[in-house]
């Protein structure tokens, strides 16, 4: 992670003001607040516009992916793994099992 750190050096000093060592900071500290968009891509068997519309809450989709296979996980469009889905109480969750 070399590039993801910045080094930042005093260049000039002024006669008077404090001497400051220099600072390392990593780059993904300083964007903590760096919007994402996290999505897990699940291929749909015959599904249309109409069933769009008709999904509700209890609405149940059938997909073309078995349930024991991986799926992709993206952020920002980019693949960074695959994950795998597991239940946890009455939520569902992603295990990441692989990473791109």
């Amino acid at each position: 992670m070399n590039t993801a750190v910045q080094k930042l050096e005093a260049t000039t000093h002024e006669p008077g003001a404090p001497v400051l060592a220099p600072v390392r900071q990593d780059l993904i500290d300083s964007l903590p607040w760096l919007p994402c968009t996290l999505s897990i891509e699940l291929p749909v068997v015959r599904f249309t516009i109409g069933d769009l519309l008709k999904l509700g809450l209890g609405s149940i989709v059938e997909t073309a992916t078995h349930h024991t296979s991986d799926v992709p996980l993206r952020v920002n469009k980019l693949l960074i793994g695959w994950t795998e889905f597991e239940a946890i109480g009455d939520k569902m969750a992603v295990r990441i099992t692989e990473q791109a």
